[in-house]
């Protein structure tokens, strides 16, 4: 059922029932399935595979090597009363698997974009809304919903069935639980869980997988014990973080984060022991 593209030397496998429009930039070796639909003004790079029934929207540019699934929707107009029709983008980068009737919206406002990264796994049913940005080797569990505008860290692991509220900074190397309610910041390297969600400690493993090694991840413990369990301002947490532990890439970027959290953070489960 299916055959090389006509008239091309790319060597694509495009089934004869796919709609894919004239203004479509496919790369080499890519494949799509039966009933796909392929709008204007999109790109989908080498060796990328597009399920059946799946539908890209205009204004999409999709890495190497990714495989969308069937039924996934990308790049269809955002859910956003804002919106008015002006031309805005979904760019997702390279080997990122977009599973079953997951949806991914471009931005509101001209020339603005919902980005998801490289190496990421979205599985079913989850939602990536208008103007979100997914860093690096994220997992979205099923049904994990990012309302608008949120931020996604690096090689963070979102369980199943969690919200995300609009506007919220989730930092990287993080675990958020599943069925969790998320309506402020997460700092990096933690894990939160609950509704709404609370800090429960560290994601050790994930900053094992991440190879951080033993020394800062000893760093970052007290840093943790300083943000949440000293009773001190997040103003004070910081600055005696800066005073009392050793310099580090990682640290910096946790004190940063602190600092700069719009939202406020995720407060400490306190029936947790730490």
């Amino acid at each position: 059922m299916f055959t090389n593209q006509p008239a091309s030397t790319n060597f694509s496998k495009i089934h004869k029932t796919a709609v894919i429009s004239a203004h479509t930039q496919l790369g080499t070796n890519v494949e799509i399935g039966p009933y796909a639909v392929i709008g204007d003004n999109t790109i989908i790079g080498d060796h990328t595979v597009i399920g059946a029934h799946a539908v890209i929207g205009k204004w999409t540019a999709i890495g190497e090597k990714c495989h969308i699934y069937p039924y996934a929707s990308i790049g269809a107009a955002p859910q956003d009363k804002k919106y008015c029709g002006e031309e805005s983008y979904v760019i997702i980068g390279n080997n990122t698997q977009v599973r079953e009737f997951v949806t991914v919206n471009r931005a509101t406002g001209e020339g603005e974009e919902t980005c998801i990264g490289s190496n990421c796994m979205l599985l079913a049913y989850s939602h990536v809304a208008h103007n979100c940005v997914v860093g690096n080797h994220v997992v979205m569990s099923n049904a994990a919903m990012l309302a608008g505008h949120v931020e996604v860290g690096d090689r963070v692991t979102i369980g199943g069935l969690v919200g995300i509220h609009q506007f919220v900074k989730i930092g990287r190397n993080t675990m958020i639980g599943g069925a969790s309610k998320v309506v402020q910041d997460v700092p990096p390297y933690i894990t939160v869980a609950g509704n709404p969600a609370r800090a429960a400690g560290l994601n050790l493993v994930g900053m094992l997988r991440a190879g951080i090694n033993e020394n800062v991840r000893q760093t970052l413990k007290k840093a943790y014990k300083i943000l949440y369990l000293s009773g001190l301002s997040l103003l004070e947490a910081t600055a005696l973080m800066e005073q009392q532990l050793p310099a580090s890439d990682e640290l910096e970027h946790f004190v940063n984060f602190v600092r700069t959290a719009d939202r406020g953070i995720c407060r400490v489960n306190t029936r947790l022991k730490h």
